[in-house]
C-alpha cells in the first residue's frame, strides 16, 4: 500500500510524457494519497490493521473518490492528500464485497481533474498503460497488460477477469490503471507472483472499471448494492496439492460455528465435487442468498466428515461508518 512520503519509483520505469497521447501530468493529478483509521474493535481491524494507507482516484468534479476496499472498510476517519500536498478529510460513502471498489467523498475541495471513467475490456494483453500512484510521475510506473483471466481470492472473493499488469507498482493499493487515451481502466488490488520458482516477477492484479458504472448510483446513494448478499461463510482457503484447504476462519464467523477448522480440505459442496476454489466459491454463491444452509463434505485428518454451515451477510460483520 501507498503511504504519504513512499519512496519514488526508478526513474528507469516511471512513464514519460512524450510516451502518451494525452496530458500525462494532469492525468495523474487525479491521483491522491489515501488514510484512514480503523476503531480496534472493527471485524477487520486484527486482519487488515486499524491504520491503512494506499491510494485514491479523483472520479468526480465534487471530490468523489474512488479506492479499493480493503482501505476503507469500517473506516471511522479517512483523509486525502493531493499531489500538492494539501490534505483534507473525507468520509466513507460505500464499499462493495463483490467488486472490492470503496467510494470516498472529500469534505472540501480537492480542486483536482476528475479521470474519466474509460472501458477496460478495450484494453488488450500486450497494450502499455500506467499504474499511477499519488505523486505524480516519481510515484507510478509504466507498465504493459500480460493477462487478462479469473482470480480468486482466499477471502470469498471471485473476478470471472481480472487484468495483470507489469512491472509492478510497490505501493498498489488504490492505484489508478490509466488507459492509452488517458482514462480510468481500473483500481490496483494486489501484488502476486508470476512464474515459477527461479523465474517469478511481481505483477499487480487490478479491479476492471468495467465492473463499476452498474453498481456506481447504488453506492453513492445507498453505500451498498441493493441486490440480495451472497452467502458468506467466514473462511479463508486456498488451493495446494491436496484440493482447496482452509487456512483460516473468522473470528465468529458461521463457519466457525460449524465447527470447520483449519487444515480441512473442502471436498464437495451440497454433494457437488470442489474441483478448485473459484469453483468451491461458485457452488456456495449458486445455493441462495446470505442465510443459505450450505452443506459441506470436508475430509480432516484423513476422515470424511459433513457439515452444515449456516451462511450469514458478510456486511452485518461489519462496523458502519459514521456519516457526515
Amino acid at each position: 500500500m501507498a503511504v504519504r512520503g513512499a519512496s519514488r519509483i526508478p526513474a528507469s520505469v516511471q512513464p514519460k510524457p512524450a510516451d502518451y497521447s494525452y496530458d500525462l501530468d494532469r492525468a495523474l493529478a487525479s491521483v491522491v494519497s489515501l488514510s484512514s483509521r480503523i476503531p480496534s474493535e472493527a471485524f477487520t481491524a486484527e486482519t487488515l490493521g486499524t491504520e491503512r494507507a494506499g491510494n485514491g482516484v479523483v472520479i468526480g468534479e465534487d471530490g468523489l473518490v474512488l479506492t479499493v476496499g480493503y482501505l476503507i472498510t469500517e473506516a471511522e476517519s479517512v483523509w486525502l492528500t493531493t499531489h500538492d500536498g494539501r490534505s483534507l478529510p473525507a468520509h466513507v460513502v460505500g464499499y462493495d464485497a463483490a467488486t472490492g471498489f470503496g467510494l470516498v467523498q472529500a469534505l472540501g475541495r480537492l480542486d483536482l481533474p476528475a479521470l474519466k471513467i474509460g472501458h477496460s475490456e478495450a484494453l488488450k494483453v500486450g497494450d502499455k498503460a500506467v499504474v499511477a500512484g499519488a505523486g505524480g510521475r516519481g510515484h507510478s510506473v509504466a507498465v504493459e497488460l500480460v493477462a487478462r483471466q479469473e482470480f480468486a481470492g482466499y477471502w470469498e472473493y471471485l473476478l470471472d477477469e481480472a487484468l495483470f499488469t507489469s512491472p509492478a507498482h510497490p505501493h498498489w493499493g488504490g492505484t489508478a490503471l490509466i488507459g492509452p487515451d488517458g482514462d480510468l481502466l481500473g483500481i490496483g488490488s494486489l501484488q502476486l507472483q508470476q512464474g515459477g520458482s527461479g523465474k517469478a516477477q511481481a505483477i499487480n492484479m487490478v479491479v476492471p472499471i468495467d465492473l463499476l458504472p452498474p453498481i456506481l448510483d447504488e453506492l453513492r446513494l445507498q453505500g451498498r448494492t441493493s441486490g440480495p448478499p451472497r452467502p458468506w461463510l467466514g473462511l479463508y482457503a486456498t488451493e495446494t496439492e491436496d484440493g482447496v484447504v482452509v487456512m483460516g476462519l473468522a473470528d465468529d464467523g458461521p463457519a466457525q460455528a460449524a465447527d470447520l477448522r483449519p487444515g480441512d480440505i473442502l471436498s464437495a459442496v451440497a454433494g457437488e465435487p470442489v474441483a478448485d476454489l473459484a469453483g468451491f466459491l461458485r457452488q456456495v454463491w449458486a445455493l441462495g442468498e446470505a442465510g443459505a444452509r450450505v452443506p459441506l463434505s470436508v475430509r480432516r485428518d484423513g476422515t470424511d466428515i459433513a457439515l452444515s454451515v449456516m451462511s450469514g451477510d458478510r456486511e452485518r460483520y461489519l462496523v458502519r461508518p459514521k456519516l457526515h
